[in-house]
């Protein structure tokens, strides 16, 4: 299941922003960053009404893996991972945030790419 249109970041500007502006959280597998929401990078895609709200990206290299299927499959565990933990008393916090997956194998590894996500989203305090 993919994440809703109204929770997913789009535009270069807004990927400018985070990385500029973020909170870097470093795992072994991956990393977060960040940002307190600017909803005016937004209003060029029409999104000014849930702008404000918490919005996510999941970026996977090819360096990860060659394949989309197996790319695809990671971001569908992360963002699956996320609807049923993220509830609807955090889409009201008004960040971004932007998954970098770092080089390796996580086909096979799927419930430690959970834990280090799952605790790297408590260590950034946006679940508790």
């Amino acid at each position: 299941m993919a994440l809703p249109k109204n929770m997913r970041l789009q535009g270069h500007r807004t990927f400018e922003y985070i990385h500029k502006n973020s909170v870097k959280y470093h795992g072994n597998l991956m990393t977060l960053k960040v940002a307190r929401s600017n909803p005016e990078l937004l209003l060029s895609h029409k999104l000014s009404n849930t702008s404000d709200n918490f919005r996510v990206a999941i970026s996977i290299s090819k360096k990860v893996s060659k394949k989309a299927v197996e790319r695809n499959k990671i971001r569908r565990i992360l963002q699956e991972w996320l609807l049923t933990n993220i509830q609807k008393i955090n889409s009201h916090k008004p960040y971004w945030l932007l998954v970098n997956l770092r080089i390796g194998n996580f086909c096979n590894d799927k419930k430690g790419l959970l834990e280090e996500f799952q605790n790297l989203m408590s260590k950034s305090s946006l679940i508790k």
